[in-house]
């Protein structure tokens, strides 16, 4: 049986072995209990990764000001309302973590401590819906990468990013570049991070919490990767692929609904 159709038994069988008591915990900790502080972290007990809270707040979205090397879809720039925090993952999913939790690994490059690699959207939403989680929307996305900063990036290329002119042609292991604001790792670069949120060319003025269309025929990718150029190495730039689309370039994280949020958010 070939990897696609091995991945919905490998994802039932997976979560079938999770302690229910556990994910009872872990549910509840970004449920209805209080609100953490920002920066605050936590370990999902499910794979073993590293959480930090995102606080609820405003931003300036698409295209950052005086940036020149944005794409006509990074336009228009408008300011969004995140009303409800959320958790986001610290660093990028590991090919340990993943293994742990599906029973594989398609990763190209292959190490424990490397970010999982070659994984359709398809596989990066069935990972995160076992350990209790969900992709963040693009939304999500940017202003937890921005973390307060208006510039394309959040600090110096180089100290940020693994990307054309310094990863040697591979991915790095996760959190060995300086960390944004919120702390987290691997925002620009090392691997391009796959989003909840259906691409779309924004039209209109959603800026409460965005979710885009509910359906079109992509979903939205960002941050960049170790294979790309510095234009493409920014907070608002953003790519497309199907879901079943798969890349050596291609990762993810995972997030979680704070308090007062729908777990499906």
């Amino acid at each position: 049986m070939n990897r696609k159709g091995r991945l919905a038994g490998l994802a039932i069988a997976a979560f079938a072995t999770l302690v229910p008591a556990v994910l009872m915990a872990f549910q509840q900790s970004g449920g209805s209990a209080p609100a953490p502080k920002p920066g605050q972290t936590k370990v999902n007990p499910v794979d073993g990764l590293k959480y930090v809270w995102i606080p609820p707040g405003q931003f300036m979205k698409g295209c950052s000001s005086g940036d020149g090397a944005c794409f006509k879809d990074e336009y228009p720039q408008r300011k969004v309302t995140l009303t409800r925090g959320f958790w986001l993952g610290q660093t990028e999913v590991t090919q340990a973590a993943f293994n742990k939790i599906m029973g594989y690994n398609p990763s190209v490059f292959e190490g424990d401590d490397l970010p999982v690699d070659s994984v359709s959207w398809v596989e990066a939403d069935d990972y995160c819906s076992v350990v209790n989680g969900r992709l963040p929307s693009d939304a999500e996305w940017e202003y937890a990468a921005r973390a307060g900063t208006t510039g394309p990036r959040y600090g110096k290329l180089d100290d940020i990013a693994w990307y054309y002119g310094n990863s040697g042609f591979t991915t790095h292991p996760v959190g060995m570049k300086k960390p944004n604001g919120f702390g987290l790792y691997d925002m620009l670069g090392n691997v391009v991070e796959w989003t909840y949120t259906w691409y779309w060319v924004q039209l209109n003025q959603e800026n409460i919490n965005p979710v885009g269309p509910s359906t079109a025929e992509y979903k939205e990718l960002r941050g960049g990767g170790w294979w790309d150029d510095p234009d493409l190495i920014r907070v608002s730039y953003r790519r497309h692929f199907e879901t079943t689309d798969e890349d050596y370039n291609i990762g993810f994280r995972c997030a979680q609904s704070g308090p007062g949020a729908p777990p499906s958010e």
